[in-house]
């Protein structure tokens, strides 16, 4: 039996419908449409296109898909069409039973937004099949002094096809003793009487054989036959009698095979042979029979199957005593089968997206269906989904639930989750489904390339090697895949005079700085310069870094004595003392230096020598 349920959220119990973002979540009822059964698959149902006033551009776009109560693919959408068609031969015997009208329920789901139309598909029966009798030959006893106009209910055939084409009449072999009538039965089907029209004589014909006929209403009609073999008997006055004309009694579904499920006993005031009772069903159902049977001498009942409230909540039991003259009588049993709580819930998955990009906003990830075929308490849910994450799961009509993000997810704080649906039932012990969702939050770059320090400061001493390694910077990325992909490049400097792809170069993938050429402190001491580090994304983003190289002086230079000049004749000799402090001149070598004296600070024509003329 399929349950309606109710679900809860973050463990707290919802009861209604909602609205949300544009998601249509209440149910419409859409139509009620018919097929014959036993149609070929592919059969036209209906145009549902037309039927709900979209075209077939629409109607695919919406993602419109078709769901059959009992989790049964049954119909199918022509996406090119918008017909609805049927994905099997429907048999309505199977479906329904003796049930009639056959009603298929199935829902129309529709996402962007979602939407839910319930509609009913009738099954219209065929007469596919003729009556049957459970017993092809009847034995009756009647007793020669039976009165004229006396009747004897016969076992009424049995017919899967319902409405018209299920059983209409009963017809018996021409004969002058007996006629058949036909009466309704409380169920709403009718049986045989057998009605005897003239004084039965023992003596004359102690026994008859005729034929017992069914015919439904079908074009051409079916039949079904059976024997009625009659043996009249000598007198019996008193027939076996029942205490009660009926039992009614309650059994658990989850009763063993075996189980005494009552015990009927007749009594007859004869004596002898006249007295003996045997017990038998009577006009029993093939369900019956396979799921009971009856000690013919003791009149217990046992459980020959397993019962399942699920599938059948009650059986009417006839059972019938018969003394050793013939006499019978009847009595009705009446099994209500009680439920146990031994289905667990059901979680039947309609649409699931495994991944949602970061930043969006509130994102339908699922839509399912829960459902319990248990009864009462037994079939009452509850549905919830771990606390402390950033999903909702929202109700809506027909125990369908729609699993969606809270709000924009980051990527960077958490990459996935895993999202455990559980459904509960109200029964004792209360049964569990659980179903996990793995959802992946995908990548957007939304975050900039970051160094692990704004400026960096490089020391290099003089007359390095050139493509010298002399350090490295580093930046990182918190984004993934290509968003994260650094490329490390110079930036333009501002220093016009100052040709920086001479001096310094950058590998592109990993940071590393490597001088060009050998560095003079005496030309350069230091520069600056910004790298940059971009991303591979769309659009890419990048970031920069002050980098500062000061050059280390190395003693590469002898000391120079610009005065006397080394070939010059003076007329007396100037000492420098130790302890002179010598006077760089700008744009000379360190090797050319002169003492601090007035006037000679002109420096010469060339780097090779400082000539301090007048000096």
């Amino acid at each position: 039996m399929a349950a309606r349920g109710s679900c809860v959220s973050r463990q707290r119990q919802v009861l209604f419908l909602f609205l949300l973002g544009g998601l249509c979540l209440a149910g419409s009822e859409l139509g009620r449409y018919s097929v014959t059964e036993e149609t070929e698959r592919g059969s036209f149902v209906a145009n549902l296109a037309k039927d709900l006033g979209l075209g077939v551009e629409a109607l695919a776009a919406k993602r419109t898909r078709v769901v059959c109560d009992d989790n049964k693919q049954h119909l199918f959408l022509d996406s090119h069409t918008g017909d609805l068609l049927t994905n099997e031969k429907l048999d309505r015997e199977k479906l329904c039973g003796p049930t009639e009208p056959c009603m298929l329920y199935f829902q129309i789901l529709m996402d962007n937004p979602f939407q839910i139309y319930r509609a009913e598909l009738r099954i219209l029966d065929i007469n596919d099949h003729s009556p049957i009798f459970q017993d092809k030959k009847m034995i009756l006893k009647i007793l020669e002094n039976t009165a004229v106009g006396t009747t004897f209910r016969l076992e009424r055939a049995q017919d899967s096809d319902g409405g018209r084409n299920g059983i209409q009449n009963y017809t018996i072999s021409p004969n002058t003793f007996f006629h058949i009538t036909v009466h309704n039965s409380d169920e709403g089907m009718i049986y045989p009487e057998l009605v005897l029209d003239k004084a039965l004589d023992w003596e004359g014909q102690p026994e008859f054989s005729l034929t017992l006929t069914a015919l439904d209403g079908g074009s051409p009609p079916r039949s079904g036959t059976a024997t009625i073999h009659i043996l009249v008997l000598d007198i019996n006055d008193n027939a076996p009698q029942f205490p009660q004309e009926l039992y009614e009694i309650q059994a658990p579904e989850n009763s063993p095979i075996g189980l005494v499920v009552i015990k009927v006993t007749g009594e007859d005031v004869d004596s002898g042979v006249n007295a003996e009772i045997s017990y038998s069903f009577f006009d029993a159902s093939e369900d019956i029979r396979a799921t009971f049977q009856i000690n013919p001498f003791s009149g217990e009942i046992t459980l020959k199957a397993l019962l399942d409230y699920e599938f059948i909540k009650s059986y009417k039991l006839n059972v019938q005593a018969v003394d050793g003259g013939g006499l019978s009588a009847r009595c009705t049993v009446l099994v209500r089968v009680l439920d146990v709580n031994d289905n667990a819930p059901e979680l039947i998955m309609s649409s699931l997206v495994n991944e949602v990009v970061e930043n969006s906003p509130e994102t339908v990830l699922a839509v399912f269906r829960i459902n319990d075929r248990d009864s009462g308490e037994n079939g009452k849910m509850v549905c919830h989904i771990q606390e402390n994450l950033p999903f909702l799961l929202k109700p809506s009509v027909d125990n369908f639930y729609i699993l969606m993000t809270e709000g924009a997810l980051d990527r960077e704080s958490r990459a996935e989750y895993n999202i455990t649906i559980t459904v509960s039932d109200l029964g004792t012990p209360r049964l569990t489904t659980q179903h996990t969702i793995r959802v992946q939050v995908s990548d957007i770059n939304d975050n900039a390339p970051a160094f692990n320090q704004t400026s960096y400061t490089l020391f290099v001493r003089e007359n390095n090697s050139p493509a010298m390694h002399i350090g490295t910077i580093s930046a990182t990325d918190s984004d993934a895949g290509s968003n994260a992909h650094i490329t490390y490049s110079l930036l333009p400097t501002q220093d016009l005079q100052m040709t920086l792809t001479s001096l310094v170069s950058i590998n592109a993938d990993n940071g590393q700085l490597f001088a060009i050429k050998a560095l003079d402190y005496e030309a350069l001491q230091a520069f600056e310069f910004h790298v940059g580090a971009t991303d591979r994304g769309s659009p890419e983003l990048s970031s920069q870094a002050l980098v500062r190289v000061v050059v280390l002086d190395d003693n590469d230079n002898a000391p120079f004595v610009l005065y006397p000049m080394q070939n010059a004749s003076a007329p007396y000799t100037e000492l420098l003392p130790r302890t002179a402090t010598l006077d760089r001149m700008p744009g000379c070598h360190s090797s050319y230096s002169r003492p601090r004296s007035p006037g000679c600070s002109v420096c010469g024509p060339t780097m090779a020598r400082c000539a301090p003329p007048g000096c």
